[in-house]
């Protein structure tokens, strides 16, 4: 799971705090210095750390917080409250045109997971908001990209808007709209070129691109496993595209979640959504209190029901009650419960949704 580390040593360190009736300055003074030290090894920008403790410490020695009947408990809505904050508040839903395309720029550098991420933003508009997206590949530069792209179309039966790479991309992202409008898609998702580093030439070609299609949304792809780099990136695209949301990838691996904790913090551009795996169907929008919630250990149980909603068949679940109430489960309906549940995901990602379940136990992999 995201933020493992950051979530273990926030939850020991709150676990001292929670049950206390009565908590003095030094108790809040010794809980920051941990917080503190907990954040920035999880490498959140040191502004944003300095902020969020001047933020909480405010807060958590205020009259309501000393006067209340649990102050300890108080204290961890406090953390829990500005953790929300720093990561945007409240969702950040992806933007609709009030005239159909909706065009959506995807930017980043190569190597974030731009093309794929591209793919999975379709996937999730056609199978969660009914829509009928249009993917086009203008990444005329690197080896591969366009075939890449039009493998993932085949993949997800989605049309792919390509002219090879002898086209330039302004030309390539003008005739897709028109072909969108033809089609009546209602969102035209375009996956840009990146390089290995922010250069001038690539940011001239994002802005042309720019220019020209008026885009709804400019997401940019960002590799939460590149910690701080990753702020940096986005606030180099932001200042010169006025980036409208941030997608960050890989936020499943073995990641410190620094970047996720600043990203917003430092560009104010909000996180529209998370890649949490490498499957086409593992992108997932973007909940701040949610994703506080998880790493302070009190699990995310809206986001379970959700998974459940969307992997479980009703019909099926329904017969499946039936026959054990019936004594008639069989060894296989066994078998296709389980699999049911695997299509949610990992197991101990779905215990991490579980109040209390979120530290990992050692030697359980799923």
């Amino acid at each position: 799971m995201a933020f493992e580390g950051l979530a273990e040593r926030l939850q020991g360190t709150l676990t001292k705090i929670r049950g206390k009736g009565k908590v003095s300055e030094q108790d809040v003074k010794e809980m920051m210095r941990e917080v503190r030290l907990a954040l920035l090894e999880a490498d959140v920008n040191f502004k944003v750390v300095k902020q969020f403790i001047a933020n909480v410490r405010e807060k958590a020695l205020g009259q309501e917080v000393m006067k209340s009947l649990t102050p300890g408990q108080q204290v961890i809505k406090v953390v829990n409250e500005e953790l929300t904050a720093l990561m945007g508040g409240e969702q950040s839903k992806i933007a609709v045109a009030s005239k159909s395309p909706t065009v959506v720029m995807m930017v980043g550098l190569q190597g974030a997971g731009k093309t794929t991420t591209t793919a999975k933003l379709a996937n999730h508009l056609r199978k969660n908001h009914n829509r009928k997206p249009l993917l086009v590949a203008a990444d005329i530069y690197r080896p591969a990209a366009i075939k890449q792209l039009e493998t993932l179309g085949k993949q997800l039966n989605m049309p792919v808007f390509s002219l090879g790479d002898q086209v330039s991309p302004v030309e390539i992202a003008r005739q897709a709209i028109e072909k969108a409008k033809e089609d009546h898609h209602d969102y035209v998702i375009i996956d840009t070129a990146g390089r290995l580093h922010v250069d001038e030439e690539l940011m001239e070609e994002l802005q042309k691109v720019k220019e020209l299609v008026s885009p709804d949304e400019i997401l940019l792809v960002v590799d939460a496993m590149t910690g701080q780099d990753a702020v940096n990136v986005a606030e180099s695209f932001n200042e010169q595209l006025d980036v409208t949301g941030v997608v960050l990838t890989k936020l499943d691996g073995d990641t410190r979640g620094g970047a996720a904790i600043s990203v917003k913090a430092v560009t104010n551009t909000p996180i529209k959504f998370a890649g949490m795996g490498e499957k086409i169907d593992q992108l997932e929008p973007f909940h701040p209190e949610r994703m506080a919630s998880r790493i302070l250990g009190m699990g995310d149980v809206l986001s379970l029901i959700e998974k459940a909603q969307t992997n479980i068949d009703e019909e099926k679940a329904k017969q499946l009650e039936k026959k054990m109430r019936t004594m008639d489960f069989t060894f296989e309906d066994f078998l296709e419960q389980l699999e049911q549940v695997r299509n949610m995901g990992p197991l101990d990602e779905l215990l991490g949704m579980m109040p209390g379940m979120n530290k990992k136990d050692e030697g359980f992999t799923g």
